[in-house]
């Protein structure tokens, strides 16, 4: 039989891998985590950005609950203030990784392949290690939409916002962001910051999150009806919002409903901190854009009604779920992976139709719901993937010491996870 390095190896070391490693090893399972600390957060991130999710929303998940981001802030002298900047975000990130994980593997997987009942994971420096389990913790890495229209167009005059950490390169440059979500609106906001000209082009208007209430005072009866209303994560409306806390439950839903859900939580916002930073910023509503080319070095887009050149066309358009975009796993591996439109369909456990491949964060959204996509989301993924890896534990022992029927075993193992 098959001698494996390690019971689990973790691909990625962001919120999600760090919170599943540091509970999978508390629970005595060998685990191995692979990548750079919070490595798209550091590369992928803006300089000057803030986070949208409160501080309560922000912590990372260890087994105790003691490394939260206000225990944290708390060690640095500083209180937990929102917008949380990305800067201390990122220190804390290293922080709660230094806690749990103290021999974390830096060196990057580029590809798994099926071995046996296991997988081979390739190391970036030539090396090998295998696992009996493998759990996908990657984000958002190169999951951003591109609509239609910018296909083949070359960088210099059309990227997307994940591509730019530093924004000072725009000054004095004309430039269209299009998008009207958290990134598109916080670009923005950076860009006319540093001596761009800018014009936010969307399809509709920018829902400003929180502008409803931002006016109320805490004795007000609307801000504490909101308060009231409102759950820890903050993700979604009320009240499917209370419904996208249960991730396990989201899961046992028919799959239009689940999209239904997803579609409702996930829509276009940004905070209304931002508003401040939008002054001189041209917003352009209701527009469609139906051609885009590059025109004697300048960016040409024909919308309905209109036309304009740019500079640069910054692409804020969102993320899609592609795992075969990851370019990481073996073609054979990747063919029996049961998807839809890019997503893996998990089971129990976050399990995808491959045994003891495991997908957590972005990638598990489109089967367990919203939370997945936000950091609030890595506790549940962390406790329901150590439970099901332990019951799965039981039920081995069980069936080869007898001491139990597999019924028996088995039921006990789902009223646990």
């Amino acid at each position: 039989m098959l001698k494996f390095e390690c019971e689990v190896a973790v691909i990625g070391a962001g919120p999600y891998g760090l919170s599943v490693a540091s509970h999978l090893r508390a629970a005595d399972i060998e685990t191995r985590v692979f990548g750079e600390t919070m490595s798209f957060w550091r590369k992928h991130m803006p300089k000057g950005m803030k986070l949208r999710s409160s501080p309560a929303a922000s912590d990372f998940a260890d087994p105790k609950g003691e490394l939260t981001f206000e225990a944290f802030t708390a060690r640095q002298g500083v209180r937990p203030t929102a917008p949380i900047p990305l800067e201390m975000f990122l220190r804390y990130g290293e922080w709660f990784r230094k806690h749990t994980l103290a021999d974390l593997d830096t060196r990057k997987v580029v590809r798994v392949d099926p071995l046996g009942d296991g997988f081979c994971l390739w190391l970036d420096d030539g090396g090998h290690v295998t696992a009996q389990r493998v759990v996908a913790a990657v984000g958002l890495a190169r999951q951003e939409f591109r609509p239609a229209a910018f296909s083949g167009l070359p960088r210099d005059y059309v990227s997307s916002v994940c591509e730019h950490i530093d924004v000072s390169g725009f000054r004095g440059k004309r430039v269209a962001v299009i998008g009207r979500g958290q990134s598109a609106c916080e670009y923005a906001a950076l860009l006319n910051g540093a001596g761009a000209e800018i014009e936010l082009v969307s399809r509709g208007d920018v829902h400003w999150l929180g502008s409803e209430t931002a006016a109320d005072q805490p004795g007000d009866l609307i801000w504490r009806l909101h308060r009231l209303l409102a759950t820890r994560s903050g993700v979604g409306p009320f009240p499917i919002n209370w419904l996208a806390e249960s991730p396990g439950t989201v899961r046992r839903m028919p799959r239009g409903l689940r999209e239904m859900i997803n579609t409702r939580c996930l829509r276009p916002g940004a905070t209304s901190w931002l508003k401040p930073g939008f002054a001189g910023v041209k917003t352009g509503p209701g527009r469609n854009i139906l051609e885009a080319r590059v025109r004697e070095s300048k960016i040409f887009l024909r919308f309905d009604c209109s036309s304009a050149e740019y500079d640069h066309v910054l692409l804020a358009t969102g993320y899609r779920s592609d795992i075969g975009k990851l370019n990481l796993f073996a073609s054979e591996l990747l063919e029996a992976i049961r998807c839809v439109d890019g997503s893996p369909e998990l089971s129990m456990g976050l399990q995808s139709s491959v045994p003891n491949l495991h997908f957590v964060g972005s990638s598990a959204v489109m089967s367990y719901g919203p939370l997945m996509r936000f950091i609030a989301g890595s506790g549940f993924a962390a406790r329901h993937l150590t439970q099901y890896i332990l019951g799965r534990r039981a039920l081995g022992r069980a069936v080869r010491n007898g001491s139990e029927s597999i019924v028996t075993a088995a039921t006990r193992i789902v009223s646990r996870t």
